[in-house]
């Protein structure tokens, strides 16, 4: 699933630096991996000074952390724009629940996925180092989820429970599963063949979790 990176006219120089920083952080992600994802390879492809760089990221985990943040705030509002389309909450929720599995970038040159494998072993390595960031950065997509599934309980197409511990279920199965897959293969992806699979499996499996 990719999000994206803002460009609109109106953005403050703080934020622009900001998105700047993390265009080029992503784009290390892809090209170098984990890696190659250093704060001086950062400040090279920016020609940011240090200072500045410090100024808005603590660290090169606050960098991740904020990659994670943007990727995940923009694609939970594609989301929603597209969701809109649809014909009800279950139409939806598949919809999110097949975007995460299926939108990995795809293979470099050489035919690994370096960015969809570091994005994995960082959100489980970040899911114990800091897991109250990381929350907040994946929140956007989580209320989502939550929002289809309390939907679907108003409308009597999902069973009574709490949307916001449902939708966290939801999230956790699916992004642990794609996540553990990915890091299983030597070449860093899925591919679009397994993806596919994959993504009907988990969504038959969550739909029979949420039915009445």
């Amino acid at each position: 699933m990719e999000g994206g990176f803002c460009n609109g006219e109106a953005m403050s120089d703080d934020l622009e630096r900001r998105v700047t920083v993390l265009r080029a952080a992503d784009g290390l992600l892809e090209s170098r991996g984990l890696d190659g994802l250093t704060i001086r390879a950062v400040l090279d492809a920016t020609g940011l000074a240090r200072r500045a760089f410090y100024d808005m990221f603590a660290s090169k985990d606050d960098l991740v952390l904020g990659l994670f943040e943007h990727t995940i705030a923009q694609a939970a509002m594609l989301l929603e724009t597209e969701g809109a389309a649809l014909s009800g909450p279950a139409e939806r929720l598949r919809l999110i629940v097949q975007s995460i599995v299926g939108g990995q970038k795809g293979r470099g040159a050489d035919g690994y996925d370096r960015r969809s494998a570091a994005f994995s072993r960082e959100h489980l390595r970040l899911a114990e180092a800091r897991p109250a960031d990381l929350q907040r950065a994946i929140e956007p997509l989580v209320a989502l989820i939550a929002r289809q599934i309390e939907d679907g309980v108003a409308t009597g197409a999902f069973r009574s429970a709490s949307p916001e511990r449902s939708a966290r279920f939801v999230y956790n199965l699916i992004s642990s599963t794609v996540h553990t897959e990915t890091l299983r293969l030597a070449a860093g992806s899925l591919p679009s063949e397994t993806r596919g699979a994959l993504a009907d499996d988990l969504w038959e499996f969550c739909q029979r979790a949420l039915k009445v």
